[in-house]
């Protein structure tokens, strides 16, 4: 047998960059990658994350979507119907950025280079915040957490759209065996980047469980939180309100 290959996971003082890092080198990838790796779900996840933001109660409003990568989610919102307001969409690594703008020419979204970590926004400044597939590439998650509630009005909602792991069985087996050998095998073909697609699996394994989720969503400030499954428990999407 040989022995297991070493885990790509950066320790938490170099995480930052290693984050960062690693985006930039996948950008021009990014996309085709996400709908094929997939299998073109990922559309649909968008969907439901911006069904539960409840933006309808501010169609005007302004709103954040944080480590918003290529700009996918921020689109999900700033094109439904009847939404009028303005979407600022952040992200630390500027090639990512760069990749996504031809998309957003003609959408009401203005993208801004920052750390989620050190938001460049006043206290309340937001109707509601997405992110999607973000926190868990956070250096400081808990961290991370306050610092978006903090940037959220009072009554306004933050959405949280990450992996998960299904619950049991052979449903959670068989995902396991794609996420840790066919997903890194075809990233690594398609982007050329040696590590990115094994960073994937090993994050998600090492990311809170849902429940766990929830509790420090909870303590990071937010109230009614909730969170529920989607496509067999492969995705979750979390929720809360900034209390007031």
């Amino acid at each position: 047998m040989g022995r297991p290959e070493e885990s790509v996971l950066p320790p938490p003082e170099a995480k930052a960059g290693y984050v960062r890092g690693l985006f930039q080198a996948i950008a021009p990838w990014y996309d085709a990658l996400n709908h094929l790796l997939s299998l073109n779900r990922d559309r649909a996840w968008r969907r439901r994350a911006v069904d539960r933001l409840d933006w309808s109660a501010h169609p005007d409003g302004l709103y954040l979507d944080a480590c918003t990568g290529t700009f996918d989610l921020a689109l999900e919102l700033a094109r439904r119907p009847g939404f009028h307001g303005r979407v600022v969409a952040t992200d630390f690594a500027p090639a990512m950025l760069r990749q996504g703008q031809p998309k957003i020419a003609a959408a009401a979204i203005r993208p801004l280079a920052a750390d989620t970590l050190r938001l460049p926004f006043a206290d309340a400044t937001f109707h509601g915040a997405t992110v999607g597939f973000g926190v868990r590439n956070l250096a400081d998650l808990d961290a991370g957490l306050r610092e978006l509630v903090r940037v959220l009005r009072p009554g306004g909602r933050l959405v949280v759209l990450d992996f998960a792991l299904p619950p049991r069985g052979l449903l959670r087996a068989g995902y396991l065996l794609y996420f840790r050998r066919v997903l890194p095998t075809i990233g690594r073909l398609v982007s050329g980047h040696a590590s990115a697609y094994r960073y994937l699996p090993e994050s998600v394994l090492r990311f809170p469980e849902p429940p766990e989720l929830a509790r420090r969503l909870e303590a990071a400030g937010l109230r009614g939180v909730g969170w529920e499954l989607r496509t067999a428990g492969v995705v979750a999407i979390h929720w809360g309100r900034r209390p007031g």
